[in-house]
């Protein structure tokens, strides 16, 4: 077996701050369940997030019926410093049967619930907005009652005029939404002050006028967001984040903590304490958030279909 080798980065000699405290413990779920997914991911030549990313939960959720596939491969054209997906040039081929799999997958694991999330695609023509489409339609042709969320990428660029750019990023937007998921969801990762660091490649104010547009284009399918927390932010940093979210009618949301994949991802400056993610859980009921979920272990999947 070969060795992955660790890239080396401007992170790499930057050690831990913290110890990992006792309350990450992730969910282990059923060890049955768990193999089962993952021998018929590899079987179909699929890709979850929930693997690419080593969500600490996927157990929990494999068991439950839900699951998180990532659509267009595993090459990344963004190199975020706190994802694990694997960063590079993608290439320019997309598999044209990804979605069947997909659609088998979901059929075979008699799954009630389906996140769709992609890499960057910002080689393509729609920076991939067809994938979620063609995977949807797919999946409602075998599972016509299931569950549909996406969790998309921001679908900017390719234009330099920023005018046209925007209305090429509404465009791509409408075509993922008349597919009708029941859920749109894009994350905004961060607070303003670290976007820069963080998500490289994407703004804060991109994302929030992305999240905005959603609303615009039909209101009838909920949004939602997503914060990690332990990048050095400050808590009013994060309440302004929150506010934010809420301006642009935002109603759900995800707060987790940040675990640094490797040594060549960002540290991780500070655990907070599970009390303190109950604290913005109810700051954001107060703040009218209509679903939210709060926790060191959360992530943008979690528990999507409650």
């Amino acid at each position: 077996m070969t060795k992955k080798i660790t890239k080396q980065t401007k992170y790499s000699t930057l050690k831990p701050k913290e110890r990992l405290p006792e309350w990450i413990k992730p969910s282990i779920g059923k060890a049955s369940q768990l193999e089962r997914v993952q021998n018929l991911v590899k079987e179909y030549r699929l890709h979850t997030i929930c693997e690419e990313g080593r969500c600490p939960n996927r157990g929990e959720c494999y068991a439950s019926g839900t699951a998180t596939f990532l659509l267009g491969g595993s090459i990344c054209t963004r190199s975020c410093a706190f994802c694990q997906v694997e960063k590079g040039t993608a290439p320019t081929n997309i598999d044209p049967l990804e979605p069947e799999r997909v659609a088998r997958a979901v059929s075979y694991l008699n799954l009630q619930y389906v996140v769709l999330t992609s890499v960057a695609r910002d080689d393509l023509s729609d920076h991939g907005a067809s994938l979620f489409t063609k995977t949807i339609s797919a999946i409602r042709n075998l599972s016509p009652s299931i569950s549909i969320e996406v969790l998309t990428p921001d679908f900017w660029g390719g234009i330099i005029d920023k005018t046209k750019a925007t209305e090429k990023q509404r465009e791509r937007l409408t075509t993922v939404l008349k597919a009708r998921p029941v859920c749109f969801n894009h994350n905004i990762e961060t607070v303003k002050r670290l976007q820069k660091e963080v998500r490289r490649g994407a703004t804060y104010k991109r994302s929030l006028d992305l999240l905005r547009a959603a609303q615009e284009i039909d209101k009838s399918i909920p949004t939602k967001s997503g914060l990690m927390l332990g990048l050095g932010e400050e808590r009013e940093e994060v309440i302004q984040a929150l506010m934010d979210l809420r301006s642009v009618n935002c109603q759900q949301i995800t707060i987790g903590q940040y675990l640094r994949p490797s040594l060549s991802h960002l540290p991780v400056m500070k655990y907070w304490h599970p009390d303190e993610f109950d604290d913005f859980k109810k700051l954001c009921l107060e703040l009218g958030f209509s679903k939210v979920n709060s926790g060191p272990l959360v992530r943008s999947s979690y528990h999507a279909d409650q």
